[in-house]
This record gives structure tokens, C-alpha cells and sequence, in this order.
């Protein structure tokens, strides 16, 4: 058989395939001295090993098979595959809401790609109906692809086009607005948005997925319909993130943009609010507010639009012994802002005491948040942090480190007057700071422990 039969395998795993005349993509039944497999041989990926078949089984996951163990392998059918998902028209119903996706990219809008067995951004949000036709039965959808990119490559070029983009939407009279987006940094994005697209009148919700659509544990649809239905028929006009809320597919949260965080790279229930209680739940059938305050929908079509961001700000991670010329290089190379991430109540240690004394005498924004990620900075407990403000450094209360980083360039974008920085930062935009913490906002239980077995045991899906 011809080489083109067998994309990306080569050495014994190759051998094999030409010795039981076994084409990529034929369906196979394959004896081992593990058992019987059945299934569609894959393409390999070029950066694999040469020892293991790859077939996709009839659930739908792929499993690789040790050459050494293969017995016999015979082919029963053959049919290449398209995964390219064809994409729809999508049809209008009168007396659904209007809904507007715009697409960045990742996993949400994504397959496999077999060359190299990576996740790739492959179709444009129109092929989502193709993908989701229950969509239809939620809302009128439109769609417009502004980034192919994954999450890790967003950053502020791209926070003012979606902030500049939404607020056309809003303008035209869109009903609510989705953010089909890579979760890795979906909460920076959400947090950007937050400050960039002020008192909207319509839900804008981010949305993505953990698991690619070519798996029968993705969590992409259902995120989708939960996204869509927030957006359409909610009445909760604000930044959101729609995703799953227990790792089953009883139904999803909706975090307010500004105290969510990703705490697991797998979970699909990896999205969590830090410090409060999420906004609301989300099923197809509507949503239903946990917050009892909100933004409420409103029937206008005005808009702040702030698309402002000053590249030049970091974040440092403060540990044990970290040296002074971590600072001193920020300041050197021009850095306006400086987020610390600091121990406890906002600590660092002595050795930077000289560089952060330089860096705000050179009128650089310095702000601290902490490690715990629940809770506030207390500067004014111990001498520690007396002595930074004293330098210049600002507690920044309980903001999340990633969304004080975003809101310090944010602000500094639209003035380098510290004061006016100061003022930006310390006003709370949607709940980046509050007053206090709810009861029921700082909820980590450890396993293990008997009475917390008993609990979920009791609860457990």
C-alpha cells in the first residue's frame, strides 16, 4: 500500500500496520495479548513514538496500543474521516432574543489536530450551529470571528478590539452577547472587559470549555447552551463566566467577571468565585440569581466603552529570599506599574525595601495583593507592611493579583498621575473589592477527614 495510507507512523508501529495491510482510518479489530480492541486506526502525530497504534474507540476516546503486544489485526471497513465541522446557516425564529458571538479562539471552538495531537482553533464560530444545533431553540445567533488565538496569546490589543466590538453590538440593539474563549486566561479577559465596558445593558458572557469538542466528556456544548441562554434571556447585565458549576451537567455558574479565577487545569468545574458567592446558576431553562444585587437589564442601548491599557505593568511573585534586582530591572526597562503578590497580609521581604523606595521615587504604581487569594491586605498589622506604605506601595484590599494586575494597566493607560491611579484602582468598578467577605465566601473543605467524607458521600453526583 501506498505511504499516504499510513500518515505519521513510522518504525515497528508502521511495520505492523503494512504486515496486516491495516490503512489510517480503516476500522479494525485488533487481538493483543491484553484483550481484543475494536476501532479506527488514527493518524499518528509527528512528535510521538513509533511503538503504539492509535485507534479511536466506539466511545469515542482514543487509546494507544503497544506494538509488542498486537497479535493479529485485520481491517473490516474504511472511511476516512472530516473533521471539519460543516458549518450552518443559522435559521431565525421570531420572538427569540438576538445573540451575538464573538470568537478569540480555544477550546471551545477547536478539534484535534492528529499531526501533532494538539488542540487547535479550527472552525469559525458560524459552524457552531453545525456543532449545537439546540441553539436554535435559544436565541437568534450571529456570529463574527475576531481572533483565532488561543487564551494564552490574548492580552490587550485584543481586551480594546472585543471592549471597541461589544460596544457596537450594544449600540446596533444586540441582546446579550457571548465570549466564545480559551479558559486559561478567560478570567483576565473577563476582568479587562469589566473595566473597558461599563454600566452595559445586556449580558456579555465568556464562555469556553475544558475538554475539545471531539470528546465525549466535553463540556463545550452544554457551556454553550448555558452561555447563550445567560445572555439571551438573563436578566443580569454584566461581565460574566458561564461555566460548568458541579463537574456533572446538572448546571453551570455565572461568576462575575471580576472574582473569578481557574483553580484546576482539568476539572471541568474549574472555575470558581473567590472571596463571595457566584452571581447566579444557569440551566437551558433560564437563570436563577444566588447575589440578590445586580446589574439589571435595561431596554436602552448606551454604553461606556473604556478601551484603554498600558502594556508596561507586572505582576511579582514574592518568595523567600527573592533579590532586589527583580524590581530594580522592572524600573530600569520602564515598567509603570508594579502588582506585588505578596505572603500573609501583604509582606515581602527586607532586601527589597531599597528597590521598592526607588520604584515609587521614580513614580512607578506599585500595589500588593496576597498569595492566600481569600482575603484582604492588612499593611498597618505588622511593621513589615507599615514600612512599605510608607514607601509608596498601596494595598489594594482584596483584589485578586491577576485582576489588580489588569485594572493597574487599565488605569494607567488612561493617566500617569499616581493620585488619579490610586483613585481608579481603590473604586471598585463590579465587586473587584468589597466591603467584606460573606460567610460562605471562603469554602475549602479537606478530604479525608471523616465528617467531610460523610458529606460528600451524601452529595456526591
Amino acid at each position: 500500500m501506498s505511504e499516504d495510507f499510513f500518515q505519521g507512523y513510522r518504525g515497528s508501529a508502521l511495520e505492523v500496520l503494512k504486515k496486516f495491510n491495516v490503512r489510517v482510518w480503516g476500522q479494525a479489530v485488533i487481538t493483543t495479548t491484553r484483550g481484543n480492541f475494536n476501532g479506527t486506526v488514527l493518524p499518528r502525530a509527528v512528535n510521538d513514538d513509533d511503538k503504539h497504534i492509535v485507534i479511536k474507540i466506539v466511545t469515542g476516546y482514543n487509546v494507544g496500543i503497544d506494538t509488542d503486544t498486537i497479535l493479529d489485526m485485520t481491517e473490516t471497513g474504511y472511511k476516512k474521516a472530516n473533521y471539519k465541522i460543516p458549518e450552518k446557516e443559522f435559521p431565525f425564529t421570531k420572538n427569540l432574543p438576538k445573540v451575538k458571538l464573538l470568537g478569540t479562539g480555544g477550546t471551545i471552538a477547536s478539534r484535534l489536530d492528529y499531526r501533532t495531537g494538539a488542540v487547535i482553533p479550527a472552525f469559525s464560530p458560524g459552524e457552531l450551529y453545525g456543532a449545537v444545533p439546540e441553539l436554535a431553540e435559544i436565541c437568534n445567533l450571529s456570529t463574527e470571528k475576531l481572533f483565532a488565538v488561543f487564551s494564552e496569546n490574548m492580552g490587550p490589543e485584543q481586551y480594546k478590539k472585543l471592549a471597541i466590538a461589544i460596544g457596537k453590538e450594544i449600540e446596533n440593539g444586540i441582546d446579550g452577547i457571548v465570549i466564545g474563549h480559551g479558559t486559561d486566561t478567560l478570567h483576565h479577559t473577563a476582568a479587562a472587559l469589566t473595566f473597558m465596558v461599563q454600566d452595559s445593558p445586556v449580558p456579555i458572557v465568556l464562555v469556553g470549555s475544558q475538554r475539545s469538542s471531539d470528546r465525549p466528556s466535553s463540556d463545550a456544548a452544554l457551556n454553550l447552551m448555558h452561555a447563550t441562554t445567560a445572555a439571551g434571556h438573563g436578566d443580569i447585565a454584566e461581565v460574566l463566566v458561564c461555566m460548568f458549576g458541579p463537574t456533572s451537567d446538572e448546571y453551570g455558574f455565572l461568576h462575575r467577571g471580576t472574582r473569578v479565577r481557574k483553580m484546576h487545569s482539568s476539572y471541568r468545574s474549574t472555575f470558581r468565585t473567590i472571596g463571595d458567592t457566584p452571581v447566579a446558576t444557569v440551566t437551558r431553562k433560564g437563570v436563577v440569581p444566588i447575589k440578590p444585587v445586580y446589574n439589571h437589564r435595561r431596554k436602552d442601548n448606551k454604553v461606556k466603552i473604556l478601551p484603554y491599557f498600558e502594556e508596561k505593568v507586572a505582576m511579582i511573585y514574592y518568595y523567600p529570599n527573592m533579590q532586589p534586582d527583580m524590581v530594580d530591572s522592572l524600573v530600569d526597562n520602564g515598567y509603570k506599574g508594579i502588582v506585588i503578590i505578596g505572603t500573609g497580609l501583604g509582606h515581602v521581604n527586607k532586601l527589597l525595601y531599597p528597590a521598592l523606595k526607588r520604584a515609587c521615587e521614580k513614580g512607578v504604581a506599585v500595589y500588593m495583593t496576597v498569595q492566600t487569594l481569600w482575603g484582604y491586605v492588612h499593611m498597618f498589622v505588622y511593621d513589615t507592611g507599615r514600612d512599605l506604605m510608607a514607601m509608596g506601595v498601596v494595598p489594594a484590599a482584596n483584589m485578586l493579583p491577576e485582576v489588580a494586575y489588569i485594572k493597574l494597566g487599565w488605569a494607567l493607560g488612561q493617566t500617569n498621575d499616581l493620585e488619579k491611579v490610586k483613585e481608579l484602582m481603590l473604586k471598585p468598578v463590579n465587586d473587584e473589592i468589597t466591603p467584606r467577605e460573606p460567610y460562605n465566601g471562603y469554602l475549602i473543605y479537606q478530604g479525608g477527614v471523616r465528617e467531610v467524607e460523610e458529606f460528600v458521600q451524601k452529595v456526591r453526583k
